[in-house]
């Protein structure tokens, strides 16, 4: 067998280490840290962990902004999930993570293989998985790739989560040319532990075993965490190398599997973590070096699905399905007892030994022997240079747009027929969102709510960020991305625990798109602090360019939030002829990155208005008038304006509305934020307004029980049933995608 394809010498005259994503300077590095020239093994091992999706070398200096802590939080950043106490010795665990550029050469498998890695993030922290939530960007739906894309990506996300029996209850579906080419599929999985249950990745006591659970090793995904760390382009665009291929069903084992071991067999469990980008390398060195241990695995006792593979190939490999556990020696075979009950693998594959080497073993040879640190920690870290985009300057000089709106009611048609604001109800009927019934509110409300069984509490859960307004004010942006997530907890009858991101950028070498990726993070790190809601776990996806350059900055943001009793849920249709609607915040001429803008001029440009202590307190007042009861209804107003939030109140219901708005036309598409809208029993209006005394609070009109919409502003007078355009809403994503 050919354990080195290469020399050490011929790896480094042919700058091989150039194709796995390695500067020349860091090659050099590795060669100071070995004292030696690496081998073959040893560089494609570096090459994989010093890669930004492992390493996150270019953005270190952007995270180490992140409020990270709070009295709630048992565990922040650095293990497979972040976890949130939630009081009665439970907790909620979850993270988002990327997986991009698969999903943009095999949309199916890319999508399907991003769910089940986020789904054993979170088992493996020791919880089991209850709620799936996915944030999705695509390229305009005038182009046949793109169609292809979104239907693989859809059905991926569909074909994994509902054969695994966990709920996709939540998300976002977004288009912009922009992202043609290089979609963002962003999944997030949230689930419940005891606290007597929490688990870390950790490979400590020596001579304890290294043992190797789930599937056999393949030859697919090898560098998939180089694949996603590089810009995409037409050279790589048919990497299927890189791409892995899932089995929900052998995922469900697992994860039963696991729960198993974890609940029933905790005395003999030292630590366990999944095997996702980078395969078998990422997992044990980072075990070994977060319980400062020495490793040695044996390729040869690995579970192999194809023949002859080389140490680089099982080391890189990114086959899914698989975990690693660190077990008490002498426990080996219980542990191997449980997994064959599962009809799984279960070998020992290593152990902990002393001292800080990772050494590698296959056919009796050493084929990798290198400081356990410098595959986890020792990557360099880049302080970046970061430039204003020079579009920000020209956005603060031009003149500001104001809509002209010449027919309100077919403006307003046409905008709840675009993609981006019509009904994704074709999108998550694909998805089972009703399985292990604690589904309270799925897909089609602010926020997802689940309730937490045996208990009065439920969790709310939500994705959200409006890219256009981080292009045009990256720090503000972040704030508002933030707050839009709280927004939609707080209309949902929740306050935020705490956040999960994808930080989605173009090449953070360009000192303008690390501009866009500082200053966003620093926008989100000053919300997380206003509303207590920390950063606790996260990913960073970068490198996602097209042929015209990069994505809109897309800092993703998954929001939990706690809903103390379940008579406090809140959704956002109208409940009842004659409740009263009010408007909470002020309305303004905020058309900059707005729905309107882009639908009248195709492009978005101008200046953000935005205050974050306006919001908090708007959020507050909305919060506590729903504790008090006076609630019976409530939505959030972002993407398209007051008159768009309204029709999605009445959309689904039985019910229209009556409104008598002071404000022009256009302003009824304005987007300025930290706005709701709530309905209220009119017994019950003179005790809501005195309890909002302290903010902003409009009381416009009131629901109507057949359907009829009435709306009368500065401008103009609209009269209208609803049925002339919901059908229309509730197609034309459909239509889109089949033309």
């Amino acid at each position: 067998m050919q354990l080195q394809a290469k020399t050490a010498q011929e790896m480094k005259d042919g700058k091989l280490y150039q194709e796995w994503g390695l500067k020349d300077s860091e090659y050099d590095l590795i060669c100071k840290i070995l004292g030696r020239m690496p081998n073959y093994t040893e560089l494609g091992v570096f090459s994989v962990m010093w890669s930004e999706h492992c390493s996150y070398k270019n953005s270190k200096p952007v995270l180490r902004q992140f409020h990270t802590e709070g009295d709630h939080v048992l565990q922040g950043p650095g293990e497979g999930a972040g976890i949130v106490d939630i009081g009665d010795q439970q907790a909620v665990v979850f993270k988002m993570e990327s997986h991009n550029h698969p999903s943009a050469v095999e949309p199916y498998e890319g999508a399907a293989t991003g769910v089940g890695g986020i789904i054993r993030d979170i088992f493996s922290m020791g919880a089991r998985p209850i709620a799936m939530l996915d944030s999705l960007r695509f390229g305009q739906l005038d182009d046949a790739r793109t169609k292809y894309i979104v239907s693989g990506v859809v059905e991926g996300i569909g074909g994994y989560g509902n054969c695994i029996g966990i709920p996709t209850v939540g998300g976002e579906t977004k288009f912009d040319a922009c992202y043609e080419g290089n979609p963002l599929v962003n999944a997030m999985c949230v689930g419940l532990i005891d606290h007597k249950d929490i688990q870390k990745g950790r490979a400590q006591g020596i001579n304890n075993s290294i043992m190797y659970v789930g599937a056999k090793t393949g030859r697919d995904g090898i560098h998939g965490a180089t694949f996603a760390s590089a810009e995409f382009s037409e050279e790589n665009s048919g990497q299927r190398s890189a791409i892995q291929v899932g089995d929900p069903f052998m995922e469900k084992l697992l994860m039963e599997a696991c729960l198993d071991l974890i609940q029933n067999h905790s005395d003999v469990l030292v630590g366990i973590q999944d095997m996702g980008a980078a395969g078998l390398v990422s997992s044990s060195s980072e075990m070994a070096s977060k319980a400062n241990s020495g490793l040695e695995l044996y390729l040869d006792l690995v579970p192999q699905r194809e023949t002859n593979m080389t140490p680089y190939e099982i080391l890189l490999s990114e086959s899914q399905e698989r975990m690693l556990i660190c077990v008490k020696e002498g426990s080996e075979k219980e542990v191997e007892a449980l997994f064959n009950r599962y009809d799984l693998d279960a070998v020992v594959c290593g152990k902990v030994v002393e001292g800080h080497r990772y050494k590698v073993f296959q056919g009796g040879e050493l084929v990798c022997d290198v400081p356990v640190d410098s595959l986890a920690e020792d990557a360099p870290v880049y302080e970046n240079p970061q430039i204003a985009p020079e579009r920000l300057a020209r956005f603060a000089q031009e003149e500001a747009f104001v809509p002209t709106i010449s027919d309100l009611k077919t403006c307003l048609f046409d905008l709840l027929k675009t993609p981006d604001l019509a009904s994704k109800a074709s999108v998550y009927r694909t998805y089972d969102s009703m399985v292990r019934t604690n589904t309270v509110v799925g897909p089609g409300s602010d926020a997802a709510v689940v309730r937490v069984r045996g208990t009065r509490k439920a969790l709310a859960m939500t994705t959200d960020c409006n890219a256009r307004y981080i292009y045009l004010n990256p720090e503000l942006g972040g704030q508002i991305a933030v707050a839009e997530a709280a927004r939609n907890i707080t209309a949902s009858g929740g306050y935020p625990l705490a956040i999960t991101d994808c930080l989605n950028f173009g090449n953070p070498e360009k000192p303008e798109i690390f501009y866009e990726l500082m200053q966003s993070a620093k926008g989100i790190a000053a919300a997380c602090r206003k509303f207590n809601a920390p950063v606790i776990s996260g990913n960073v996806s970068l490198y996602n360019e097209n042929q015209t350059g990069a994505v809109y900055p897309t800092p993703t943001i998954g929001m939990v939030g706690l809903i103390k009793d379940i008579d406090h849920i809140l959704t956002q249709g109208f409940k009842a002829a004659d409740e009263l609607i009010y408007l909470v915040g002020q309305t303004g001429d905020d058309f900059a990155g707005s729905m309107i803008q882009k639908f009248q001029t195709g492009q978005i440009a101008g200046v953000l208005n935005y205050d974050l202590e306006t919001e908090f307190q708007h959020q507050q007042a909305v919060y506590q008038a729903n504790l008090q009861g006076y609630l019976t209804a409530a939505h959030d107003l972002s993407e398209g304006g007051l008159l768009v939030g309204l029709m999605q109140m009445a959309f689904d219901t039985e019910f229209g509305f009556d409104v008598e708005l002071n404000m022009t036309d256009a302003q009824l598409f304005s987007e300025s934020q930290g706005r709701y809208l709530v309905t209220v029993k009119a017994e019950q209006a003179a005790d809501f307004e005195a309890a909002m005394s302290e903010v902003t609070c409009t009381k416009l009109g009131h629901v109507t029980k057949d359907g009829q919409i009435q709306v009368k502003s500065n401008d103009s007078s609209l009269s209208f049933n609803k049925a002339e355009i919901e059908a229309d809403w509730k197609g034309a994503l459909a239509c889109h995608l089949n033309s």
